[in-house]
C-alpha cells in the first residue's frame, strides 16, 4: 500500500502481540519478529485484536478527532474554532492542506489496524474454537467500522453522483507483510467500499454475543449497520438494524438516562452507552475533551465556541440547553467538559431517532411509531410531547440531540444540505463540495502512485 506506512503497520502489529512481555518474542528487533511467531497461538491472537481496539481507540479515530473532523466541517457558523492548532482550522475554514498531521494520522492508524484484522482473519484457525466466533466478529466489527469512517471522510458522500465510479479508498483484505508492487494498490470505489462494510459488520452481528464487556457486542455491529445503510438512503434496511439495535441492548437493561446530562461525562458505561471509548488515566486520550473543554477540567484554553445561532435552534425549557455554560470567557458544551471520561460513540438515543426517521420515510412503524420515538426523546429533556410529525421536525430533533458528538456532517450529506462558510455567512458548501472531502494525504500518494488524489488538492 505505502512504503512507510507498511513499515509501521508492521511494527505496530508486532508490538501489540508483546505487550505480555513473553521473553520469546524479544529475541529480534520488533519489526523483525516473524509473523508465523506472532500469531501462531490462541493467545497471541486475542494480544493482537487488543492491538487492533488501541488503534480504534487512538485519538485519530474514535478517540476524538473523527467527531471533531465531523463538528469542524459542518460547523455552519453555529460554532467557532478559537484554538491555535492548525489542522482543525483548516477543516474549520474548508481549506485543508494535504500534508494536514491530523488528517494524515487518522489514514495511517486506521490502516494499521485494518492491516491487524486483516492478520487476525487469516489466522482464525488457531484461535480456541468456543472463541473463534467472537474473535472474528470483533476483527469484522473493527475492520468494518474503519472502512466506514474511512470511505465518509476521504470520499463523496454515497448520495452524490455515481457511487460506482466516486472513489473512496483502498480496500486491502489480506495481510500486508512486505513491501511489493502489489501494495501499490488503487482507490476502489464508493459502492466498493460500502458493500464492504455492509458484508463485515453483518457477518460480525452474526458472530458477536450479547455480553462482551466494553468491547463490540452484537447490538453494536447493528447500531453501526443502521448508520450506514442511513447513509446509503437505505430506510428500510437501516430502520431493522436501529430496531435490532434497540431491541438486543435493551435486553440487556440498556435504556434512555432520565437525565439528559447524566449520559455525558461518565467513568464507565452509562445504561445508555452501547458503546464508548474507554478513558482513564493510564489511557488518557480523548481530543474531543481537550479542544472542547477548559483550563479548569483539564482541557485547553477552550478551543470551541457554541455560537447563538445554535442555541437558538432549541425550544424554550429544553434540558439539552443545560449543557450549554460560560468558561474561558465564552460558551461552552458540557458534554465533554471532564477529562478521564469516556468517549461516546453509539448512544441509545441515536437508534430511536433512525428507528423513526426511516419508519416515517418509508411509511411503518416497526418497533414504534415515528411519534412514539421522537416522543420519547422529548419527554427526556422535558418537552412536551407532539401530536404530529414532519421529517424536517425528525431531522432537527437529531440535530439537536446529538449535537457535538460527530454526527453533524454526516446528516448534512445524507440529506443532500449544505453547510454556511464561518466567516462569509453567504457563501454555501453544497453537501457534495469536495472541500467537504479529506485529502488523500500528501506522503500516500507520493509513496504511491497508483493513488489518485481528491478533487481541488491536485495530483
Amino acid at each position: 500500500m505505502r512504503n512507510t506506512q507498511i513499515y509501521i503497520i508492521g511494527i505496530v502489529l508486532v508490538l501489540f502481540s508483546l505487550t505480555s512481555c513473553e521473553d520469546q518474542l524479544f529475541l529480534d528487533p520488533p519489526q523483525s519478529v516473524d509473523q508465523d511467531i506472532a500469531l501462531n497461538n490462541d493467545s497471541n491472537v486475542k494480544r493482537v485484536l487488543v492491538g487492533a481496539y488501541a488503534d480504534l481507540r487512538d485519538i485519530s479515530v474514535w478517540g476524538g478527532r473523527q467527531l471533531l473532523y465531523s463538528e469542524m466541517l459542518g460547523a455552519n457558523n453555529e460554532i467557532r474554532w478559537e484554538g491555535t492548532f492548525n489542522q482543525p482550522r483548516e477543516l474549520f475554514n474548508k481549506s485543508i492542506f494535504t500534508n494536514n498531521s491530523f488528517v494524515t494520522e487518522t489514514w495511517l492508524v486506521s490502516y494499521s489496524a485494518i492491516n491487524i484484522c486483516n492478520n487476525i482473519l487469516e489466522a482464525i484457525n488457531v484461535v480456541d474454537e468456543a472463541d473463534r466466533n467472537r474473535i472474528r466478529g470483533e476483527a469484522l466489527f473493527i475492520r468494518g467500522s474503519i472502512y466506514f469512517e474511512l470511505a465518509r471522510f476521504y470520499g463523496l458522500p454515497y448520495s452524490a453522483g455515481n457511487s460506482s465510479t466516486n472513489l473512496a479508498v483502498p480496500l486491502v483484505l489480506i495481510p500486508t507483510r512486505a513491501v511489493s508492487e502489489e501494495d501499490l494498490v488503487e482507490r476502489n470505489t464508493v459502492e466498493e467500499v460500502y458493500q464492504q462494510v455492509i458484508a463485515d459488520l453483518s457477518a460480525a452481528e452474526e458472530l458477536l454475543p450479547a455480553v462482551n464487556g466494553f468491547f463490540a457486542r452484537n447490538y453494536v455491529a447493528a447500531a453501526i449497520l443502521s448508520r450506514v445503510y442511513l447513509q446509503m438512503e437505505r430506510f428500510a434496511e437501516a430502520r431493522d438494524a436501529a430496531n435490532r439495535a434497540i431491541e438486543l441492548s435493551t435486553a440487556q437493561e440498556k435504556r434512555l438516562m432520565s437525565n439528559y446530562m447524566s449520559a455525558f461525562n461518565t467513568e464507565s458505561d452509562s445504561p445508555e452507552d452501547l458503546f464508548t471509548i474507554q478513558v482513564n488515566t493510564q489511557d488518557p486520550g480523548n481530543n474531543m475533551h481537550l479542544f472542547y473543554s477548559t483550563p479548569d477540567f483539564g482541557g485547553r484554553d477552550g478551543d470551541v465556541t457554541i455560537l447563538n445561532s445554535h442555541v437558538n435552534l432549541y425550544e424554550p425549557g429544553d434540558d439539552r440547553l443545560e449543557q450549554f455554560q460560560v468558561r474561558a470567557g465564552d460558551r461552552r458544551t458540557d458534554k465533554w467538559r471532564d477529562q478521564f471520561r469516556n468517549v461516546k460513540v453509539v448512544r441509545l438515543a441515536e437508534m430511536y431517532l433512525t428507528r423513526a426517521e426511516a419508519n416515517f420515510r418509508e411509511g411503518t412503524s416497526v418497533g414504534a411509531t415515528p411519534l412514539e420515538d421522537i416522543n420519547r426523546i422529548r419527554e427526556r429533556v422535558s418537552l412536551p410531547a407532539k401530536s404530529s410529525l414532519t421529517l424536517e421536525e425528525i431531522l432537527m430533533e437529531r440535530k439537536l440531540e446529538l449535537a457535538h458528538e460527530g454526527h453533524n456532517i454526516h446528516d448534512v450529506k445524507r440529506n443532500r444540505g449544505s453547510v454556511r462558510d464561518n466567516n462569509n455567512p453567504e457563501l454555501l458548501y453544497p453537501y457534495d463540495d469536495p472541500r467537504m472531502v479529506l485529502p488523500i494525504p500528501q506522503r500516500e500518494t507520493d509513496a504511491n502512485p497508483n493513488l489518485v488524489q481528491n478533487p481541488g488538492y491536485g495530483g
